[in-house]
């Protein structure tokens, strides 16, 4: 842990956007550059995760603070959507539960998924982006990912040059659907290598190797099937370009598997509805925080995460919209039944936090995390500058990556759902 005199220099080197976005502030936002740069160097990974509740932040910052750990919290664009948490308030949710805990946690807000599948949603990135960047986000993820390459790379290109260098950057190449479903070594080379030659350098990429957001569903034979192989190889594949793997839907994912990842190029492990089954209290598999179905339901545990009466409120009211009692659109209970968490009794919200404090553990054992926080600080204070952008160049040539030598010929393999989270 570093001192209080070097902390107080750290606040100053912070990213301008921070400090202009929140004022007064003591908390320790970071650009996920400078998590990035240190989880290469420590060999660890940064846990990514997906707050579709408050009382996560809490508990995984809680967890953050007492094992020195950077930790990355972000929300998708649709997750922006259909929960109380959004791209506006959670700088100020994150700001405040920092300042609950004496601040000192090491942690940055990344956008998670910001699909783009037109040239109207990529208009409209150009302008709800930079929106978020002025409320203190950090760090962006442009998935672009359901068009065909080529259109993936254009799209990605655009937005990324309307995002500052010093903030983080991750791009998708592969839509995440599950098993079986496997990016390309020539798919990924193309796409990052093509955003290098327009002088777009991504920290993070995130490809389809197997994983699904979402639950399995074992009794449907389900099951996770990340392939490391295949993300070895890709790994390999973009390291000349200072790029290295973002892993997505890690629920359900066995933890002693988890602990393996770094060793194929896994730099950032995305969590999200492992937190969600805590909130609402869900039966878990301890091995992996995959939530248990029986006899097609969901199985709640009435001593952890809402009472059962608030529980059972939340079934009709999946019931009445045609939802299975597994499906994963339970995740839209989340924005009308907020308040109604966020309302209630102590105990209630005690146990929530303090179960989403020991998975966040969990994974921060398994990501060899710890100390990780103050390498970071140490590392900013060393730059002596608040400016993260990376110290990379353009080594790929533009007529390398055209529409005509596109891997995939043009033709999208999209089946046109959204597997975005």
């Amino acid at each position: 842990m570093v001192n209080i005199r070097d902390y107080e220099r750290f606040l100053e080197l912070r990213p301008l956007n921070v400090r202009k976005a929140l004022p007064g502030s003591r908390c320790g936002l970071v650009s996920v550059r400078d998590i990035a740069a240190a989880a290469v160097g420590e060999k660890a990974i940064a846990l990514a995760v997906n707050v579709r509740n408050p009382y996560t932040a809490l508990g995984v910052m809680r967890a953050a603070k007492n094992t020195d750990s950077f930790v990355i919290l972000e929300l998708s664009k649709t997750e922006s959507g259909y929960t109380g948490v959004n791209f506006e308030n959670l700088p100020w949710f994150a700001m405040e539960y920092s300042s609950m805990l004496g601040d000192g946690v090491v942690y940055a807000l990344h956008m998670d998924h910001y699909v783009i599948k037109s040239e109207a949603d990529r208009d409209e990135a150009v302008v709800t982006v930079p929106w978020a960047i002025s409320k203190g986000w950090t760090s962006v993820a442009v998935d672009a990912s359901h068009n065909p390459d080529y259109e993936n790379l254009v799209f990605t290109r655009d937005l990324a040059m309307h995002i500052p260098p010093y903030l983080g950057l991750e791009a998708e190449v592969g839509e995440i659907r599950g098993a079986g479903v496997l990016t390309t070594v020539q798919e990924a080379r193309y796409f990052v290598g093509g955003l290098n030659s327009w002088g777009v350098f991504p920290d993070f990429l995130a490809i389809s190797n197997g994983s699904k957001h979402g639950t399995y569903d074992s009794s449907k034979g389900e099951g996770e099937g990340i392939d490391l192989g295949r993300t070895g190889e890709i790994a390999r594949a973009i390291s000349p370009y200072g790029v290295v793997i973002a892993q997505h839907g890690i629920s359900g994912t066995p933890l002693d598997k988890v602990g393996m990842f770094r060793e194929y190029g896994i730099n950032k492990g995305n969590v999200g509805t492992l937190w969600q089954n805590v909130v609402f209290g869900l039966e878990m598999d301890p091995r992996s925080g995959n939530a248990i179905i029986e006899n097609g339901s969901y199985v709640k545990n009435p001593d952890k995460g809402v009472p059962m009466d608030l529980w059972n409120e939340i079934v009709r009211w999946a019931d009445s919209r045609g939802y299975s009692r597994n499906s994963g659109d339970y995740k839209r209970a989340n924005l009308p039944f907020h308040h109604k968490i966020m309302a209630l009794p102590e105990k209630y919200r005690n146990r929530i936090v303090d179960e989403t404090e020991r998975w966040a553990v969990k994974f921060f054992e398994a990501f060899n995390s710890g100390g990780t926080a103050t390498k970071v600080v140490e590392s900013i204070l060393a730059r002596g500058d608040w400016n993260s952008a990376p110290e990379r160049r353009i080594i790929a040539d533009r007529k390398d990556f055209t529409r005509e030598n596109a891997p995939d010929g043009g033709m999208s393999s999209s089946d046109g759902k959204d597997y975005s989270d």
